[in-house]
Order: C-alpha cells, then sequence, then structure tokens
C-alpha cells in the first residue's frame, strides 16, 4: 500500500499521491495521462483529476500499478473500478491490468474466442480477476512472448487447465510449459493466430499476430509518446541487438493494424502506416548497430 510519507517531492497536493516505491513501468502514465508523469525514473500526479472520468481513470492506474506505488485519500473508492478489468480495446481484446512486478510492470491481454480464449503474458493472480475470467469463458491457451513476462502464468495454467505456449530457448522459465516452440520460423498455432519468433530482446523472444489485425510484441516492439512513432530500445535488449533489428525487419512483411506491447504504449494505426514505420524504426536500429 502507498505511504503518503514517502511521497515523491514532483506530486501536486490532493487527493492522489506517487511514493518512492515506483518502478517507472509506464502503466499509470498510459492509464491516465492526464494526471501521471515521467520525473525519469519515477511517476508523480502532475494534477489531481477534475472530472469523475479522469478520476476513474486514476483509480484504474492505481489497481494496474505493480508495486502499489499509487495511493488516494479515498482507497476504498478503488473497488468501483475493479471491474473494469479486463479493460476492453478492441472487439473481443482486452487488457488485463493488475500488472505483476515479477515482469516488471508489464501489461498482459485477454482475447475471447469461440474456441477458447487467450491471455498473452501474465497479470497478477488475483481472485477477482480470476472470476473474470471464469465468467468471460476462462483460459483455454496462454501464449508467453518471452521469459521476462511469464509472472503468475503458472498459477493460472493449473486453474484453467491452459496450455502454455513459449519458446524453447525461454523454457527453463516455464518447464512445465505445454507447447514448445522450436526454430526461428512462424508457426500457425490455431487459424489466424501465428507465432512469429523475434529473437533479440531475449534469444527466444516471439511476438503474436492474432487475425492479422493484432501484433502481441511483448518486449521487441512498442509506441514511443516522445517521438510520436514505433521505438525499440538497445539499452533494454538483453540478447543482440543485431539479431532484434533482423527480427524488426521481418515484421514489415505481415499485416497487422494494432501494436499490444508488454512495456512501452499500445497504438493503432493503419496497416500501410505501420509497415512504413517499421521500416523506418529499422533503418534506425541498423546505424544504432
Amino acid at each position: 500500500m502507498a505511504d503518503r510519507r514517502r511521497g515523491v517531492v514532483e506530486n501536486v497536493s490532493g487527493d492522489f499521491f506517487v511514493d518512492e516505491t515506483c518502478i517507472d513501468c509506464d502503466a499509470c502514465r498510459q492509464l491516465a495521462p492526464e494526471v501521471f508523469a515521467d520525473a525519469g525514473e519515477y511517476s508523480f500526479v502532475q494534477a489531481q483529476p477534475e472530472t469523475a472520468e479522469a478520476a476513474r481513470k486514476a483509480l484504474r492506474a492505481l489497481l494496474a500499478c505493480p508495486t502499489g506505488s499509487i495511493g488516494t485519500a479515498h482507497p476504498d473508492r478503488a473497488r468501483e473500478v475493479r471491474a473494469d478489468f479486463p479493460m476492453p480495446l478492441a472487439a473481443g481484446v482486452y487488457y488485463c491490468g493488475f500488472n505483476s512486478p515479477k515482469s516488471f510492470g508489464g501489461s498482459s491481454y485477454f482475447v475471447e474466442r469461440p474456441g477458447g480464449n487467450w491471455l498473452i503474458d501474465s497479470p497478477k493472480f488475483l481472485p477477482g480477476l480470476v472470476n473474470r475470467f471464469e465468467s468471460m469463458g476462462g483460459i483455454a491457451n496462454i501464449f508467453l512472448t518471452h521469459r521476462d513476462d511469464v509472472a503468475e502464468a503458472e498459477k493460472y495454467a493449473k486453474r484453467f487447465s491452459s496450455q502454455r505456449i513459449i519458446h524453447r530457448k525461454e523454457l527453463s522459465s516455464q518447464p512445465g510449459a505445454e507447447m514448445v516452440i522450436d526454430g526461428f520460423e512462424p508457426v500457425e498455432l490455431a487459424p489466424g493466430w501465428l507465432a512469429i519468433p523475434t529473437p533479440g530482446h531475449t534469444r527466444g523472444h516471439m511476438c503474436l499476430l492474432v487475425d492479422n489485425r493484432f501484433l502481441f510484441t511483448g518486449d521487441h516492439l512498442w509506441w514511443s509518446r516522445t517521438h510520436r512513432s514505433l521505438n525499440a530500445s538497445q539499452s533494454v535488449c538483453w540478447y543482440s541487438w543485431e539479431e532484434q533489428t533482423r527480427s524488426m525487419a521481418t515484421l514489415a512483411t505481415f499485416t497487422f493494424e494494432w501494436v499490444l506491447p508488454g512495456h512501452g504504449e499500445r497504438v493503432k494505426q493503419a496497416v500501410g502506416e505501420m509497415r512504413r514505420q517499421i521500416e523506418q524504426l529499422t533503418r534506425r536500429m541498423r546505424r544504432q548497430d
């Protein structure tokens, strides 16, 4: 629970605050950009919410915060927004919320499908969220982009008898995974579901392309508010920047209009604009290399 006595100095006074346990995961700034801002190594409250909708967004950020670093003078109000998660992004596609500290606050996603629902990476394992997933038809498959963002996947797999899907190079993070991807060619998991190996950030990192619309990118690719474009960063590449650059170039051969990352901001753009930005990003990455 956040402690106002440990609040960061940049907070404006009022109901909401951020304390010094913040790990700068960016979740709050994505969910309530009017309220939270970036101090460089942590978030802070730049403006107190002035409308009911802004307050609701700030409460969502409080619940999503992986480290419980956001507080409010009225903590009971958080109950009002628990049912907002999973939060719809598009038809049948949801952001789970309740980011886990085990994945450094990475985002995870839930996709509803008649043949069985999917979880992409993992949020915290919480009774309320488990009940929501249950009411939506459970979880048939759990796609894990890479070792950093598995979080509570094993608990969800056990609770829902789910099939976990991970690349062999990441298997040590989920040794009991039910389906293991080998090699570095795309693999069709089901009609409209394509696992695309994208080594670089980690050796066995994968993206998931759904219906040629939604690209779940883990820590390979995200939208940058600062640059107003798709982005990747050499500073958080744990395996090979050269490999990540090659992997990025391959994404220009696929069709998608959403980028849904673990870390970094989500974005929807026209297919042609996505391709243009991927090609532009690849050129920047090659120059850095």
